[in-house]
């Protein structure tokens, strides 16, 4: 058998859950070392929802406390915020019962691993209600700030706090990894600011920002608590639509609604494996549908998981003692996907046709867009024939592989021409081949028509012969092999002629000088000025600051 299922089962009691060993041993670590602490956190508590079937059952598992709300609740440690915007939010959930029930219906297969995470690390558990806020407890929740999951990481903070953004996987969208990291951010921030509510409002707007924003109301003598900032409106209802939440959570009654009962012991066990194994097999032995088998684990990017990452699997209690079951008696495939790199430029359906599969597979799999071509080193997911080898995808590229693409357009040369008479642009376009569209786009222009003597940049085909250009004065750039050939019956002297600039100020060359052959990457592209003596310069890079950035 392929497939390999490991390691520990531990009885879990709720009563033992924040002062048990596990968590005097998390926190004997140096303050010092953040990561090493963060890591044997993350350990723990991966090891406390894990079964060894071979070993003991799922049944073995018991709480004595029935309810986790009423736990949640006696774990809330921040002080109340009173205010009209907690009110208006309080309200606003109240008046959708439905949203409510989908959020806390969504939320009981992630709240108690949240809580036992809380409360290893002595935390509020008001901190649990968070992913109401920031993702309505979706995992595959994804923001216009690209900030994806139920702690809405961008991939900048995601990087900082070791959450793998990779080919395979997004450890953004997974539970464990994304919950640990999340609550590493929030301890850091409430130790650089001494307080929840500058630590919740640092993670919504960005500590940079909360700093800041306390320095100016020190600079005016102004108080610096969270509700006497200058902030951005979704910041400033941040903290009251937690508080909003919490006021539910404590009486549901009130704002007349009801919260669905959710059992106080662990939902999900961890599976781990060392072998490929196909997310709709792994599905399949486990009793669930694809898509309940992703809500607890949405980091795995495509249809196969890699035994070469030591991926943690969840499955409900119930469904891993099935999988467990299903897979002694399975004989089939595990895993129906292998790689391909490409070694050269290539469309997505000339490399289909090259290894024998279909393109419309192919391009889903791997998510490629119509209109664009693979650059060379890029790797594929794609069907195992029958005739492949048995192997499992290898660590390296678990690792490293990258899929890198480009707008699928011909390779293009840079074509100067000199226009010796008034011409129209449709007339020019027309008979260079191109749009008129592109020719105004290159050059930069919305007239209609060329005066005399103006030079145009055009982008033709390599290889591709073009038409003279009528008239005595033509310059041509055919750039080839590093050498520039100049065609046409007379060019402009390349001598120290020159003509003064009023505009500027600047003597101007009557000669346009080539340059080598660009790649055009899209029709709209605009090309740069060529004047004499003036280098090309690079173009200043803008930075925005992302949502949520841990600058």
């Amino acid at each position: 058998m392929r497939f390999i299922l490991s390691a520990l089962l531990v009885l879990m009691l709720a009563a033992c859950a924040s002062g048990g060993p596990n968590a005097n041993s998390a926190s004997s670590l140096s303050p010092a070392d953040p990561q090493a602490r963060a890591d044997a956190i993350r350990k723990t508590s991966a090891a406390k929802e894990t079964i060894n079937v071979d070993q003991g059952s799922v049944d073995q598992l018991t709480s004595a406390d029935a309810d986790l709300w009423g736990r949640i609740r006696r774990g809330f440690q921040m002080p109340d915020l009173q205010s009209d915007l907690v009110d208006m939010n309080a309200q606003w959930y109240a008046q959708r019962p439905d949203y409510v029930a989908r959020m806390t219906e969504r939320s009981q297969k992630y709240l108690y691993h949240i809580v036992e995470e809380l409360e290893a690390r002595h935390m509020p558990t008001e901190l649990a209600l968070l992913p109401f806020i920031e993702s309505a407890y979706n995992p595959q929740a994804l923001s216009v700030a690209k900030a994806a999951g139920m702690w809405q990481f961008v991939p900048g903070t995601g990087k900082t706090y070791n959450l793998k953004q990779n080919m395979w996987q997004d450890e953004r969208r997974d539970v464990l990894a994304s919950t640990s990291a999340a609550l590493d951010y929030l301890s850091r921030l409430h130790d650089m600011f001494g307080d929840w509510y500058l630590a919740l409002a640092a993670y919504n707007w960005g500590e940079g920002n909360v700093q800041r924003a306390i320095a100016r109301n020190q600079a005016a003598g102004l108080p610096t608590d969270y509700q006497s900032l200058r902030m951005p409106n979704e910041t400033r209802n941040y903290v009251p639509k937690l508080q909003a939440v919490k006021n539910i959570v404590m009486n549901p009654q009130q704002f007349g609604l009801t919260l669905p009962s959710i059992p106080n012991h662990p939902y999900f066990v961890t599976v781990t494996t060392s072998h490929d194994i196909d997310v709709d097999v792994a599905a399949k032995l486990a009793n669930m549908t694809p898509d309940e088998f992703r809500t607890l684990n949405p980091s795995f990017k495509k249809p196969v998981i890699l035994g070469a990452t030591d991926p943690q699997i969840l499955l409900p209690f119930d469904n891993a003692s099935a999988f467990e079951r299903n897979l002694k008696s399975y004989s089939g495939n595990l895993s129906s996907w292998t790689v391909y790199t490409t070694d050269a430029r290539a469309t997505p359906a000339a490399i289909a046709q090259k290894i024998g599969v279909d393109a419309d597979t192919l391009m889903s799999v791997n998510k490629i867009p119509a209109g664009m071509r693979l650059k060379p080193g890029s790797t594929l997911v794609v069907p195992r024939t029958d005739d492949a080898d048995d192997e499992d995808i290898s660590a390296d590229v678990a690792e490293s592989a990258v899929l890198a693409m480009e707008p699928d357009v011909p390779d293009t040369r840079k074509m100067l021409i000199r226009v010796r008479r008034k011409q129209s642009m449709d007339v020019i376009a027309s008979r260079y081949g191109v749009s008129v569209g592109q020719l105004k786009a290159w050059n930069k222009t919305r007239r209609d028509a060329v005066a005399p003597g103006q030079v145009l940049v055009l982008h033709v085909p390599v290889g591709k012969a073009m038409p003279s250009e009528p008239g005595p004065e033509r310059l041509a750039a055919n750039v080839s092999g590093g050498g520039v050939e100049r065609i046409g019956t007379r060019v402009a002297e390349s001598g120290s002629k020159s003509r003064y600039d009023k505009k500027h100020g600047r003597a101007r060359a009557e000669v346009v000088k080539v340059s080598e052959p660009v790649k055009e990457k899209s029709s709209s592209a605009a090309p740069s000025k060529a004047s004499k003596g003036a280098a090309s310069r690079p173009k200043a890079e803008t930075h925005t600051q992302k949502h949520k950035s841990s600058k």
